[in-house]
């Protein structure tokens, strides 16, 4: 009886040191998602590599809705430890993050960013309102002078408005798994959507009508999906003067050599506008840590304490210069004191 008692201590000993084996068999982080946060985490991840002793992270730019669905999988080595989100986490996601074992998770707030809608220097600079991107970009419109909804119409920017150029309605952007789409769709088409009575109408009445007529974008080519790479869509507005691009401020900024903003309800998108709020498509920026991973992969406290120190994302921090937009000083400090406590998130 004592030698099978041994022996199944010695079985549960085993399989004890092999999980802790396998758990510590990955020694860098493991990071998916936002391809907009993307420049921000790898200028970060750099940093992190040449001043600790933690290796340098291993980023893949998966899109925000991808890189939570690989992030929500599970728990393991097999799994990422971060996801970096051009929005907040859905409650939906949550949810499936909890039915695989990821039940406690960090919310990481790192700052601001605009959404620019952009085209080549070599054409000429749009003056937009988010009603005209509305009527651009959606799948049905109202009828000029009606309420009823039609398949759209438009086929140049001088269809929507006179003082738009003749050219024909072309936007490259983001795939629905984008953040940046999910943003886009937010504060502009439903913002532009509601400019219409009967349609802002719905959103009481008929919610799921209302979800279908603002957010579905057209299929018929005028919107051009260039997958969750937004230095490909910046390269195709070089050889596409004619064309519009959807992406984050910082790759504006960091080629406004060829491509420009354009105006968005009379405001520009510049670090100042955005910061102030006077440009009116800009959103925060986040990344999410699995908590069970704290202790077990090596760094992830000490990542989170680079990203959030006032050198990385402060005013005048290393990430400014890239194009991350920072949080009013509370609100930063507040951040960083719930991540530094590895606080779990509540949508609640």
């Amino acid at each position: 009886m004592i030698s099978k008692k041994l022996a199944l201590v010695a079985a549960i000993t085993a399989a004890v040191a092999g999980t802790a084996h396998a758990q510590s068999a990955r020694d860098y982080l493991f990071i998916v998602g936002s391809s907009t946060v993307y420049p921000f985490a790898t200028v970060v991840a750099e940093q992190f590599g040449k001043t600790t002793k933690f290796k340098t992270p291993k980023i893949e730019s998966t899109g925000t809705g991808g890189g939570l669905k690989l992030f929500c999988a599970g728990v393991g080595i097999e799994h990422p430890d971060i996801a970096n989100a051009s929005r907040r986490i859905k409650s939906s996601e949550v949810d499936m993050c909890a039915q695989n074992g990821v039940k406690e998770i960090v919310e990481v707030k790192i700052g601001y960013d605009g959404i620019a809608i952009a085209n080549s220097k070599k054409a000429k600079h749009f003056t937009l309102t988010r009603k005209e991107l509305f009527l651009a970009l959606a799948k049905n419109v109202p009828q000029t002078g009606g309420d009823k909804l039609i398949p759209n119409p438009y086929k140049t920017w001088e269809e929507i408005n006179p003082d738009l150029p003749k050219a024909k309605i072309e936007v490259i952007g983001p795939p629905p798994t984008s953040g940046t789409r999910d943003a886009f769709v937010e504060l502009v088409m439903d913002h532009g959507c509601k400019e219409f009575p009967a349609i802002k109408a719905l959103e009481q009445s008929d919610p799921k009508a209302f979800k279908a007529a603002c957010q579905t974008v057209r299929e018929d080519g005028a919107y051009v999906e260039a997958g969750e790479n937004d230095n490909l869509i910046v390269q195709k507005l070089e050889a596409n003067p004619n064309a519009l691009g959807i992406f984050g401020y910082s790759f504006l900024e960091q080629n406004t050599d060829k491509i420009q903003g354009s105006h968005i309800d009379g405001a520009q998108p510049t670090f100042e506008n955005i910061s102030s709020g006077k440009y009116p498509v800009s959103r925060p920026l986040y990344f999410y840590v699995k908590k069970a991973h704290v202790g077990v992969i090596p760094g992830i406290k000490e990542y989170i304490a680079e990203f959030t120190s006032d050198k990385a994302i402060g005013p005048d921090g290393y990430l400014s210069d890239k194009g991350l937009i920072a949080e009013p000083d509370a609100e930063r400090k507040q951040a960083k004191a719930e991540a530094d406590q590895l606080k779990p998130l509540s949508l609640k």
